[in-house]
């Protein structure tokens, strides 16, 4: 029969006592990093708002102006750019990316964004790099006008490598029921108008790298006359909030589609009616040096920039061809680059929904 061994706990032990410190987790980090942020996500703040950071839940009320109020969520990454960032020591932006992937997104539905919540999630904090990228996130809410309420900093170790983090961001936004853009009305000869990207904002990334390791290029030297392409290729999100909101006000917008993972060919079809096909004319807009030195270095066909990258257009919106003229003046005015770089027609069969020609 074998015999239970007993433990004797109150048996001395010579190994010193251990805190959580010593098991990789700084708990005064983590304190000092809220203390860092709170200035940032102060300047964010919206009259709904009615908790601040630091508690266990964000509290927000939803405005009476709206009479039938839809929320509107969305959350994305930021996707293997972070590993540029980490190699290039490039922190400060990856934060507005974290936000425009996801307010972006929740625009297209004719959404005002009204909150944004971070988890920031590393081995080891290093409390300066990580105040520069949540900094980043709430330069980002104050351009898309919504409030970072709260977030997650979770220190892992052994999770990731020192040196390294990951970012996941979550926004939610509101729509007046009626006022939902569906892309169900868009019809043959409306006009799709393309508004200029800031780059290759946070996707293909995968491929960026790959084409940077084949290319070996001197990532400090000038690539565009003012900015090294360090510089040009970690570019923050172009965030389309406000002048949107603002152009939805003036006229319908038919439909918009966030050019994002999958590119134009494979973002556009999204918010079309199954019967119709936008024509794109790759001749209606100059491509951004930095896809030409992609395609060029990685040897990258056409059509496959166009279903990987954003190729120099961030936003489609797709309006009536009577309104296209008064939707790029505006825009125009409110400081954005936006051309008219197609149509809708009908579709032919089961042919792609999105040619680009």
């Amino acid at each position: 029969m074998l015999k239970k061994a007993r433990i004797n706990l109150n048996q001395p032990t010579n190994k010193t006592g251990l805190s959580y410190r010593d098991a990789g987790v700084d708990i005064d980090a983590g304190d000092q990093l809220v203390e860092n942020i709170k200035p940032y996500a102060k300047r964010t703040m919206r009259p709904e708002v009615l908790s601040g950071i630091g508690g266990f839940g964000g509290l927000v009320e939803i405005s009476k102006k709206y009479k039938e109020p839809v929320l509107v969520s969305g959350t994305d990454g930021v996707g293997t750019k972070l590993k540029l960032a980490f190699e290039l020591n490039i922190h400060d932006t990856v934060g507005i990316d974290l936000v425009g992937m996801s307010v972006n997104d929740i625009l297209v539905q004719g959404a005002e964004p009204l909150f944004f919540l971070d988890y920031f999630a590393c081995g080891q904090l290093n409390v300066a790099a990580a105040t520069e990228v949540i900094r980043g996130i709430a330069h980002g809410c104050e351009q898309a006008g919504c409030a970072l309420i709260g977030g997650e900093t979770a220190e892992m170790p052994g999770m990731y490598p020192v040196g390294e983090y990951d970012l996941a961001g979550f926004a939610v936004g509101v729509v007046e029921k009626s006022n939902i853009i569906t892309g169900e009305h868009i019809a043959p000869g409306d006009i799709v108008l393309g508004m200029a990207s800031n780059g290759a904002h946070s996707n293909g990334y995968s491929l960026v790298r790959k084409i940077i390791e084949r290319a070996s290029p001197d990532m400090s030297a000038l690539f565009d006359g003012e900015r090294s392409l360090s510089e040009v290729i970690m570019a923050p999100t172009r965030i389309y909030v406000k002048p949107l909101l603002a152009l939805m006000q003036s006229l319908t917008i038919k439909g918009m589609a966030h050019i994002t993972g999958g590119g134009i060919t494979e973002n556009v079809p999204r918010v079309l009616p199954e019967n119709v096909v936008a024509q794109i004319d790759s001749q209606s807009w100059k491509m951004p040096k930095l896809f030409h030195w992609l395609q060029e270095q990685g040897n990258v066909a056409e059509q496959e920039m166009y279903r990987t990258f954003n190729c120099g257009i961030g936003m489609v919106v797709i309006v009536a061809a009577v309104d296209a003229d008064q939707a790029i003046s505006q825009l125009q005015a409110a400081g954005e680059s936006v051309m008219k770089i197609g149509v809708v027609r009908a579709r032919i069969g089961d042919e792609h929904q999105t040619q680009v020609k």
